[in-house]
């Protein structure tokens, strides 16, 4: 056969297609609406590399800390700037902030920003503005009263929906201890650290796993809506050889329908992407947001796209039509099929968990999982749902029958078109078989990157560190009388050492009223004045505290902030006398910090200490029944000392990178949960239209509408049950080899297999409903017309 023939053929089946009148353009149009949701969700993945790299370029481009600088400060000049992080929160929503100063007239601006704010303004992002603008924004109004003189530009925001400002300051200090930094520029410098660039081959995997699970369904439903109207086109097909066609030049122009039909759902496609991209420069999911221009695809993958979806619909078409044998008189696909063979079904997965195999065990030592391996393996074991599905669906349906006339009509239905039904459900059941592999893998990991903090939220809500040295008992009555706290228990810390300079035995004393002590220690008695050292050192490898019981002695001198020889600046070198009501007692287990052993109270230190002394923090309980508590704590965390920073306690904390690989999960999942509801509806009306005139037939023969919706409904419920319980099956292998591959001990997660089962019948359950209202209006005796 030669090209041109193929050529010639394509085109005749394409004009078919375009000129097929009526029903060629409803088959037409459902196949490219179907095709084009599919190439949408393709094209935003193609763009995935550029949104990583366009909010990496923004983040190193404002990066604005000196830690990896090294220790020299530069000095003052007029290109010089200071900065200081105040970033905050608004509920669940963190806003990055920083005060700045110019200290010269070349001073750098940041990223995205025209002009330097002055002292008391502010140049906040669009979504920040909008979000001051609000009716329920008061509270943070006044942790933020600057005023509004501009608005931060694209290039200074990784997304649409940024919460950020930059506010004007005068006056900054430049010390060891405070938060202010002086840069001479922006940017995150070049690092030659290769330990901070090795990536957890486990998340990796995690990466690899997630888009091959994100893009497996959309391939299965473009491989099906390519298929959309097959019976009827088939019938189309007998007319062809009554004029002559062969059986090979009739799968052709079937093919070149097909055709058509893909490169219109290319441009709907396109139309879909291009829509969407606009969309999602306005919104926010999950806490993720991007700008338009993020969202260019890469030139490479999208013409792969545009290349492959063509193809795919070419070679779709031919192996379908190898099973229907097209006659000049009809069609023989009504005809009773030979029963479908499982042994070539079992391949597919089968070598999928054969590549696999030798992945298992590699953990996180062994180097880096083999990604074509991985790739391959799981690609495999998702698309042998698609071909052990058919099967299991016709294994069963033949079986079935007795039943309500409902039953019986649903039941028959599915024993002539099996092959219909399963791929309608096909791309749903490779959905649910990745994301139960996939929580099973994050479930099973999710130790390995969670770290316990040691902190009891319980007992403390929120710590506030301040920039500067605070007065114990101002800060304890400034958190007290603010609305939504119930206690406040301050801290201080300073240095000590049996020397003025240069110590042989040096270590580190707390400062606290008798109440905040009691949360470090356990006192017998305590009042103002009195001094204790701790038998034991809380959090320390070695916690015997032998050594310093042994140097802090009632009546031996010590000095307070001794000099050191390694120090920028000379020390206080206070004398003092450790008073002789000193006594030995024993650390809290569950002490709020690992505390220094040797714990005073303020007037046991002469007045002349208060410089050395630090502020260690304030520990908040709050009153659950105030709703706003936390806000009106960083309000008043915000009045006290703007460069402040207020976290709440938590009772562990999550890796980052694993955080964001699982965000980037629930948003891939919602896109393509958005992507199965969309094309499950389509093909759903697909299927309703080509029995239009069956469904109208029973009605005029006096079938009552009820029992033809229940007979709809079997007829979808029955392959989405094999079908959901086929992907757990499926899922539950997957999530178990995934996690022997990362050396991670086995254990079922019932719950979230049946989660994940739950919301795919759930999105089946949402488009037949949505599919009932045309149901209806197909239930007609007047479907019986013709031309």
């Amino acid at each position: 056969m030669s090209p041109r023939q193929w050529v010639a053929d394509l085109t005749l089946g394409a004009r078919f297609a375009v000129a097929g009148g009526r029903e060629g353009w409803i088959r037409m149009t459902l196949t490219a609406v179907g095709v084009g949701i599919g190439v949408a969700l393709l094209l935003l993945c193609t763009a995935l590399p550029n949104v990583f790299a366009a909010r990496h370029r923004v983040e190193e481009a404002r990066y604005d800390n000196t830690f990896l600088y090294g220790d020299k400060v530069p000095a003052k000049a007029d290109d010089t700037f200071l900065i200081a992080e105040t970033d905050t929160t608004w509920h669940d929503d963190d806003i990055r902030g920083r005060v700045v100063e110019p200290e010269g007239k070349r001073a750098p601006l940041p990223p995205g920003v025209s002009s330097f704010p002055g002292k008391g303004e502010m140049v906040v992002s669009p979504a920040l503005r909008d979000l001051l603008a609000s009716d329920g924004a008061k509270l943070l109004r006044e942790r933020l009263p600057y005023k509004i003189t501009g608005t931060i530009g694209e290039s200074g925001l990784i997304g649409s929906h940024e919460l950020a400002f930059y506010a004007g300051a005068s006056g900054l200090k430049l010390t060891d201890t405070s938060p202010v930094h002086r840069l001479p520029r922006y940017g995150e410098p070049d690092t030659t650290d290769e330990a901070s660039e090795k990536t957890d081959p486990v998340l990796l995997l995690m990466i690899l796993v997630v888009f091959v699970v994100l893009l497996t369904p959309v391939a299965v439903f473009i491989a099906a809506a390519v298929r959309f109207g097959g019976e009827r086109r088939d019938r189309r097909l007998a007319a062809l050889r009554l004029v002559g066609s062969d059986s090979g030049m009739t799968r052709r122009i079937a093919a070149g329908e097909a055709l058509a039909g893909s490169l219109l759902g290319l441009a709907v496609g396109a139309g879909f992407f291009l829509l969407g991209r606009q969309t999602l420069g306005t919104t926010e999911v999950l806490g993720v947001s991007v700008w338009p221009s993020y969202l260019d695809p890469s030139p490479a993958l999208a013409a792969l796209v545009a290349v492959a979806i063509p193809v795919a619909a070419v070679l779709v078409t031919l192996l379908a039509m190898r099973g229907v044998v097209v006659e000049p008189l009809g069609v023989v696909r009504a005809a009773k099929q030979r029963r479908r063979r499982l042994w070539w079904r079992l391949l597919p997965p089968l070598a999928g968990l054969a590549m696999l195999y030798p992945l298992i065990g590699k953990g996180h030592e062994n180097g880096n999982f083999n990604q074509y391996l991985v790739i391959g393996g799981v690609l495999l074991l998702l698309i042998g749902i698609t071909a052990l599905l058919p099967w299991a669906v016709e294994a069963v349906v033949v079986r079935l029958g007795k039943g309500a006339l409902s039953w019986q009509l649903a039941v028959r239905r599915l024993q002539l078109s099996s092959g219909t039904a399963a791929r309608m459900v096909n791309g749903i059941a490779v959905a649910v078989a990745g994301a139960i592999a996939l929580q099973m893998l994050f479930t099973g990991t999710q130790s390995q990157y969670t770290k316990a903090t040691g902190k009891d939220p319980a007992r403390v809500q929120m710590q506030v560190d301040f920039s500067d040295r605070k007065p114990l008992s101002g800060v304890e009555r400034e958190f007290t009388g603010t609305k939504g706290v119930r206690a406040a228990v301050a801290l201080a810390i300073s240095q000590y050492g049996d020397a003025r300079s240069d110590p042989p035995n040096t270590n580190g004393l707390t400062v606290g009223s008798c109440t905040a002590l009691r949360e470090l220690a356990t006192l017998p008695s305590c009042k103002d004045g009195d001094v204790f050292v701790t038998r034991t050192r809380t959090g320390y490898e070695n916690p015997d505290n032998a050594e310093e019981i042994a140097v802090v002695k009632p009546g031996r001198q010590l000095y307070i902030d001794p000099s050191l020889s390694d120090a920028t600046e000379r020390g206080l070198e206070l004398p003092w006398t450790v008073p002789a009501n000193l006594r030995v007692v024993d650390a809290r287990k569950d002490s709020l910090r690992n505390a220094n052993s040797l714990l005073v109270t303020p007037a046991a230190l002469p007045a002349k200490a208060a410089p050395a002394l630090f502020s260690d923090g304030v520990y908040l309980r709050l009153d659950p029944s105030v709703p706003e508590s936390r806000e009106y704590v960083r309000n008043a965390v915000a009045r006290i000392d703007p460069l402040a920073r207020a976290y709440g306690w938590s009772a562990t904390s999550e890796d980052v990178k694993y955080a964001s690989i699982r965000t980037g999960l629930f948003v891939g999942s919602a896109f393509v949960l958005a992507l199965i509801g969309a094309s499950l509806l389509v093909s759903q009306l697909e299927q309703l239209r080509e029995r239009r005139k069956l469904l109208s037939a029973l009605v005029a023969f006096g079938t009552r509408r009820r029992t033809l919706s229940l007979s709809v409904l079997w007829q979808t419920a029955l392959p989405v049950g094999l079908g959901l319980l086929l992907a757990a099956t499926v899922g539950i292998t997957l999530g178990s080899v995934l996690l022997k591959m990362t050396g991670t001990p086995v254990a079922m997660d019932w719950a979230s297999v049946l989660t994940m089962t739950g919301v795919g019948a759930a999105v089946v359950a949402v488009v037949t409903l949505l599919s009932l209202p045309p149901l209806l209006r197909m239930m007609r005796p007047e479907g019986l017309r013709t031309e």
